[in-house]
């Protein structure tokens, strides 16, 4: 299991909570709310790397074309949480705006695998 490199994202970071939750409407106006799943509410962060150095926007680049190669989840610890989580990364994008300088934007999506 592949583990992010310990490079920090800027701030802001941004967290998405999107509980799975199925909802049945009745005609007098009570609703029954169900958890769907084990894991009902999978995080999803934001991350924003800014003005990496060349060799550090590589370092990160190569890591995640390598997940999209294999497939893999990773192991990725997100600023101000206290525990590591699973991850899959289904986009990013690596802008460079100055030369030797490189900002990377990415979506983490949390994932429960055995």
């Amino acid at each position: 299991m592949a583990t992010f490199p310990s490079i920090a994202p800027s701030f802001p970071v941004r967290k998405k909570s999107e509980p799975n939750i199925k909802t049945v409407k009745f005609q007098d106006g009570y609703e029954h709310r169900i958890k769907f799943g084990l894991h009902q509410n999978p995080k999803e962060f934001n991350l924003t790397w800014k003005n990496l150095s060349e060799a550090d926007s590589d370092t990160v680049e190569a890591f995640l074309d390598a997940r999209a190669e294999d497939g893999a989840s990773f192991t990725y610890t997100p600023p101000n949480e206290s525990s590591a989580m699973q991850f899959k990364c289904p986009s990013w994008n690596k802008a460079m705006n100055f030369p030797g300088f490189a900002t990377i934007t990415a979506t983490f999506i949390e994932v429960f695998e055995p």
